[in-house]
């Protein structure tokens, strides 16, 4: 049992009262140190609520698998600490959004992780194309070389539609959501620490930023003490959140490489721009490419490899979002796109609609077909994807 598909988590479409405490249950349980989102699950899977879980005498916590004595103690002892009410005034003194993942807004791609977070802590709004979603990742001490690529790669990128997600660190993270913003395209901040107190605090300005037009978001509270590992967790949220990684430039030892790592297990495109073979910073983005990650020179490379995964991508509500490459097409090829069908559609069908030649609606269809947008179901007739 995973959590997603658990209806024992409370939705906030439901304001009556037992939901509105089997919600704030949910959350004193996430808050517990040490219940990630397995134990969340078994815990749930055993009791059937929250609540329940919080009202267990010690002895039946001890019979769930992984619940020994030390943390079935600090289940108990949630059910009667402030935290979690604590908690729930700075989100709103703050605008901070808590998300739990039944949800409506909490991210679907998050929820396919076989670790998806327990809680979120949001400030801004999640949108509807933000399920197209490529991370840029990278050193924090880039050469020119490098800061110039993730540039590049960021705004082309952001004006295909697609939004960016980087970890808001100095270096290749800052360059790339910076870039994303003066694109007018979105960009998501994902924080190892609170999204009120911003890590590195020269960082805050450019989060005040990104909060207004994309997401600020990470799984610490805002009284969670600092604690190792933080980042590698952090780290696993940037690519669960992205269709594909880029990882611009990393050094041998990069906490990038963790991410790169992190993509591979979730099944993401892990993408890296070469750098010079005598760059200490391009080594590892270097190695990885060598060991099968897709070799990038500019942000058409990526939009062509990942065109299938964008064909008519069903979002909640059954709106759709639209392949970026059809953003990046011209006149001719739009009408070519717009006078074919999902269904098969002949060929002297598209001249008859489009008013083009034979010749030129020939060659957009191969165009067409190569951008990902189109199947050929015969000599002489496509299908939209």
């Amino acid at each position: 049992m995973t959590i997603e598909s658990s209806a024992k988590v409370p939705s906030t479409s439901d304001d009556s009262q037992a939901t509105s405490v089997e919600r704030f249950d949910y959350i004193r349980l996430a808050l517990v140190a040490g219940i990630g989102p397995r134990l969340i699950a078994n815990l749930l899977d055993h009791f059937g609520s929250a609540s329940e879980v919080l009202r267990a005498p010690l002895s039946a916590l001890g019979e769930v698998e992984r619940i020994g004595p030390k943390l079935a103690t600090a289940i108990r002892d949630a059910s009667h600490d402030d935290l979690a009410a604590r908690i729930l005034q700075h989100s709103r003194d703050h605008q901070v959004e808590i998300l739990i993942p039944s949800d409506r807004n909490f991210p679907k791609l998050l929820k396919e992780l076989p670790d998806p977070p327990p809680i979120l802590f949001v400030r801004g709004k999640f949108a509807l194309e933000d399920q197209l979603s490529i991370a840029i990742v990278g050193t924090r001490h880039p050469t020119p070389y490098g800061k110039q690529a993730a540039e590049m790669l960021s705004r082309g990128l952001a004006r295909a539609g697609l939004t960016i997600v980087s970890g808001l660190a100095r270096g290749i993270d800052g360059v790339a959501h910076r870039a994303a913003l003066e694109a007018s395209g979105r960009t998501l901040a994902v924080l190892g620490s609170s999204v009120v107190d911003i890590y590195p605090p020269e960082h805050k300005s450019l989060a005040d930023e990104i909060a207004a037009k994309g997401v600020v978001l990470s799984e610490t509270h805002p009284f969670a003490k600092p604690k190792a590992g933080v980042f590698p967790q952090r780290n696993r949220l940037i690519s669960g959140l992205s269709l594909g990684v880029i990882v611009v430039e990393a050094a041998d030892r990069s906490g990038t490489l963790i991410t790169a790592g992190h993509a591979g297990e979730q099944g993401r495109d892990l993408f890296a721009v070469p750098g010079p073979i005598n760059s200490r910073m391009s080594r590892g983005s270097n190695r990885l490419i060598r060991d099968g990650a897709i070799l990038i020179r500019d942000s058409q490379d990526v939009i062509d490899h990942l065109g299938p995964l964008f064909v008519a991508a069903k979002i909640r509500d059954d709106r759709t979002v639209h392949h970026p490459a059809e953003l990046l097409l011209n006149d001719q090829e739009q009408i070519v796109l717009q006078a074919i069908q999902t269904t098969p559609t002949d060929v002297d069908e598209i001249v008859s609609e489009s008013g083009l030649p034979v010749s030129r609606v020939l060659s957009t269809i191969t165009v067409l077909e190569m951008r990902g947008l189109l199947r050929r179901i015969s000599g002489r007739q496509v299908a939209r994807k």
